[in-house]
């Protein structure tokens, strides 16, 4: 497995009622290459991170969509994109049209990735955006079978970068990464959605040794 051939597995993924950023576009806000951009993103932090020790992966539920349906990062808005780009040595324009769009849950994961130094890769449990039918800006679970493609990728993934430790967002991450065969420390947190936030904090900062009032700075 390289990175590489994980994109072009992610690619192939179609599910009724999901968006895949990496092959297909929106016609409301995508440029007409964003789904090209995605893929060539990803790719260069896949290649970036497959070539240096990566501390932890953290993974989330799945794509949101005033997140990754329009980044292709996990756990990463407009507002934050240049941030995720500049830790893996990346540049890139604009993959949307108009203002950058934020999100609560990437605000708050990128409020603590800002204090965390050591490589860390993010990453979902169902990597593309499942939404509601007939609602294509709207955020649902994924279902079984999703989950099921999901943690193949996840697998393939532990496997091209061997993370030291695994930090698994809410239960969904949790329960997901139970099913990988592969040894590597994990770390279940809560998710910082639904009244979280300072909980994840709290764990996050445990993790990682961190300052807690750097957290909030």
């Amino acid at each position: 497995m390289n990175s590489d051939r994980f994109v072009k597995d992610l690619c192939s993924v179609k599910f009724p009622n999901v968006f895949n950023p990496y092959f297909d576009r929106c016609e409301r806000y995508d440029y007409y290459d964003a789904p090209a951009k995605r893929r060539t993103l990803l790719k260069g932090m896949l290649s970036a991170a497959s070539n240096i020790e990566v501390d932890s992966i953290w993974i989330g539920r799945d794509l949101g969509y005033r997140g990754g349906r329009r980044t292709g990062l996990a756990l990463t808005d407009d507002v934050n994109l240049s941030n995720h780009l500049n830790r893996w040595g990346l540049e890139n324009d604009r993959i949307t049209k108009g203002v950058a769009v934020p999100e609560r849950t990437a605000a708050v994961i990128w409020s603590v990735l800002s204090q965390v130094s050591s490589p860390v890769f993010l990453w979902n449990v169902f990597p593309l955006h499942p939404h509601e039918p007939g609602n294509y800006f709207s955020n649902r679970a994924h279902n079984a079978k999703e989950r099921e493609v999901g943690i193949e990728l996840l697998s393939s993934l532990v496997q091209l970068l061997k993370p030291k430790r695994i930090v698994a967002i809410g239960n969904d991450a949790d329960n997901a990464v139970k099913k990988l065969s592969h040894a590597c420390e994990v770390y279940k947190v809560r998710h910082p959605s639904y009244g979280g936030q300072n909980i994840f904090l709290d764990q996050i900062r445990s993790v990682y040794k961190l300052n807690s009032s750097r957290l909030f700075e």
